[in-house]
């Protein structure tokens, strides 16, 4: 009987896990459109298809050395004009925005991190 109560248990554990995780990343992915959309805004460029995809995902420590998702958003974006879609990365490490950057044709823009600093 404890075998199948512990496998319960580790199943409900790993559902629960799952739960957070997908509640983490809506989070983020919100966090990651709403920056990728102000800076096109700011920029008088062109926020095309109103969304963010995840292109990579890894571990890493925040400045206070506590251990976070680093997830890397792609978006495109266009000049006023609508000619041509160029490509931007959003990085968002935890909740925060680590980085933004634009392969502008004038030339890469970088915005670095509005998030907390140790």
């Amino acid at each position: 009987m404890a075998g199948s109560e512990t496998t319960l248990l580790l199943v409900v554990l790993a559902l629960a896990a799952v739960g957070w995780f997908w509640y983490d990343s809506l989070r983020a992915r919100e966090h990651a459109i709403t920056a990728s959309l102000r800076l096109c805004r700011d920029m008088d460029l062109q926020f095309l298809d109103e969304t963010v995809g995840l292109v990579g995902l890894r571990l890493r420590r925040d400045p206070a050395g506590t251990v976070r998702w680093q997830r890397v958003y792609g978006f495109e974006f266009c000049l006023p004009d609508g000619r041509q879609r160029f490509p931007g990365r959003v990085v968002m490490l935890g909740p925060w925005v680590e980085r933004l950057w634009l392969d502008h044709p004038a030339g890469e823009v970088i915005v670095p991190s509005r998030g907390p600093r140790a």
